[in-house]
């Protein structure tokens, strides 16, 4: 007979991207009932391209948006695809598809599309249901038969069926929700105003003179993208922190200005480890008053350090996903993947439009740290 506290719990995952599909793989190696609730028609998440974004206010200011994707027609990955892959399941190039290194975004969606086959995934997903609300059931004592209350609606369908679970894996992800800049004038101005959240290609913007705020990946790619349509391109930046790709890319673009203005997959399956431990009882957490507590001294060490709030869960970083390793008694990443990792950066620094299709950039990198070393 199975005691209660290590009885099969029902685990409810929200989302079916790929932190949401490896979760689902983990708990259910526990032994826990799984259910996916993914609001689009197939697996992917940020990685399932929409092109269809004309009903979507252009700024992405609706409370519930009608396009989740913020994938443009065009993205490539910014690192290569020897990193991206979970560690049991390698992101190898298979003949008649994107064989790139740094592959365009189609051709990782389609290799969620083997993990999910590989795994035996889908069946757990109920696709077009998005969730409305997650509560709890009561108010019992913390940590003692806590359970959960998720609210769902299928698509074209207008009845909210309620479902009660003993724990809820929240995989929603941070990138389709836009954060725009408070920029003063910005309600007054008329003329076409866009977020990259619901940028596809280039061409609506052909002979217009063109401010792109913001200088990071995606900002310097719709840039890049822009200048052969566009009369001028003004790329925005917080900080005037030009890389020397950059820098070339604009020396070469006479129509292209800049102007100052005052992570891989290993990260997932780390985390989905630890929660899938923790609710087959392997792992405990920590008294509420201890987590309260390093809550605490979590924020006020991100204050001193001037850390954003909206930079709060900004985990792209190796100590993160160490730490979970080691909760879990799961190997650290490898150091080839974080010096891969660090060279792409590097490399994207120096030749911004070139780095992902130039396939020696990697092992010269590699080479002159050695020789540093």
């Amino acid at each position: 007979m199975v005691s209660e506290k290590y009885a099969s719990k029902n685990v409810c995952v929200i989302g079916a991207g790929p932190s949401g599909l490896v979760a689902a793989r983990e708990i259910r190696k526990e032994g826990q009932n799984v259910v996916v609730l993914e609001q689009n028609h197939d697996i992917g998440g940020q990685w399932l391209y929409d092109p269809k974004v004309e009903d979507e206010d252009p700024l992405g200011k609706g409370t519930t948006l009608k396009v989740h994707s913020s994938m443009y027609d065009s993205l490539r990955l910014t690192s290569p695809r020897e990193i991206m892959g979970y560690t049991d399941f390698p992101f190898v190039v298979k003949k008649g598809r994107d064989m790139r290194r740094f592959p365009g975004h189609n051709e990782l969606l389609l290799y969620f599309k083997d993990f999910t086959e590989c795994f035996g995934l889908r069946e757990m997903v109920r696709f077009n249901t998005r969730v409305e609300y997650v509560g709890m059931l009561d108010y019992a004592e913390f940590g003692k038969k806590l359970r959960w209350v998720v609210k769902s609606k299928e698509k074209n369908s207008e009845e909210v069926v309620e479902e009660v679970f003993d724990a809820v894996v929240v995989a929603t992800g941070h990138y389709s929700q836009p954060r725009l800049p408070a920029i003063r004038g910005m309600d007054a101005w008329r003329r076409k105003q866009m977020h990259s959240h619901v940028y596809r290609t280039p061409e609506t913007f052909q002979n217009e003179a063109v401010v792109v705020v913001g200088n990071s990946m995606s900002g310097q790619d719709i840039a890049m993208e822009l200048v052969g349509v566009a009369n001028e391109i003004h790329l925005s930046s917080k900080v005037l922190d030009i890389s020397e790709g950059l820098s070339e890319f604009i020396s070469v673009h006479g129509n292209l200005h800049l102007h100052p203005q005052i992570i891989g997959f290993p990260f997932f399956e780390s985390q989905a480890k630890w929660i899938a431990q923790l609710l087959s009882g392997k792992r405990k957490l920590p008294s509420w008053d201890e987590m309260m507590q390093s809550i605490k001294e979590f924020y006020h060490l991100k204050e001193i350090a001037g850390v954003p709030k909206h930079n709060t869960h900004d985990i792209a970083d190796f100590e993160y996903c160490d730490h979970y390793c080691d909760q879990v008694g799961f190997q650290h990443l490898e150091e080839w993947r974080k010096d891969l990792c660090i060279s792409a950066l590097r490399n994207s620094y120096a030749n911004l439009e070139k780095y992902r299709d130039n396939q020696w950039l990697d092992a010269m990198g590699f080479m002159a740290r050695n020789l540093q070393d």
